[in-house]
């Protein structure tokens, strides 16, 4: 399935608002919780990067001293 970055943009808006109802491309769509609609983000924004399933790698600095 294709996601657009205006569906994501939207999705983001209305968690960020605490709306629950979405209205984008005349579709209108109602998630049950806060929970339900972070996940639809969530598999949209691994869409769009490629869909890997792979997680972003961390970054560890360390730092040392001779004294």
């Amino acid at each position: 399935m294709s996601f657009t970055n205006a569906e994501l943009d939207a999705l983001k808006e209305a968690y960020a608002s605490g709306a629950l109802r979405i209205v984008h491309e005349g579709k209108t769509v109602e998630y049950g919780s806060e929970a339900d609609l972070l996940r639809r983000i969530r598999v949209i924004e691994q869409a769009i990067s490629g869909g890997s399933g792979a997680t972003r790698p961390n970054r560890t600095v360390l730092g040392f001293s001779r004294g």
